[in-house]
């Protein structure tokens, strides 16, 4: 079972979709949830109200991929290089949970500054 999900950071809206994992079921039933992002490379992140352990933990990511990072309760969006990156690879600080994929393009979210706010809401 999909979950559509609408992302807005700063100026920026792109639509999503939750997958079916445990992780992704507790951020469902935490939304809608605001925060103020940071960014970190082509990554945005934020803590979330949500406390999760890694579920099938991914070292190195897919574009457009949102991913639960346990060791900082942090809800991520990922749309391009970051400094943990080897070559092209899409690598986040540590191993992430995925818990859904954005599904409009991504390129936009490269102008969000850190520090916006950040709303994820179902639809």
């Amino acid at each position: 079972m999909t979950r559509a999900i609408r992302i807005t950071a700063g100026a920026v809206t792109v639509n999503a979709e939750l997958n079916d994992t445990e992780t992704a079921d507790t951020v469902w039933d935490a939304l809608p949830i605001q925060a103020n992002g940071s960014t970190w490379g082509d990554e945005i992140y934020f803590k979330i109200p949500v406390y999760a352990g890694l579920e099938d933990g991914q070292e190195v990511v897919e574009l457009g991929d949102l991913g639960y990072w346990p060791p900082g309760q942090a809800f991520c969006l990922f749309f391009g290089l970051t400094p943990a990156s080897q070559g092209d690879e899409i690598r986040p600080a540590s191993a992430v949970t995925i818990i859904g994929k954005i599904l409009d393009d991504t390129e936009p979210l490269k102008s969000v500054a850190s520090g916006s706010a950040v709303l994820i809401e179902p639809i």
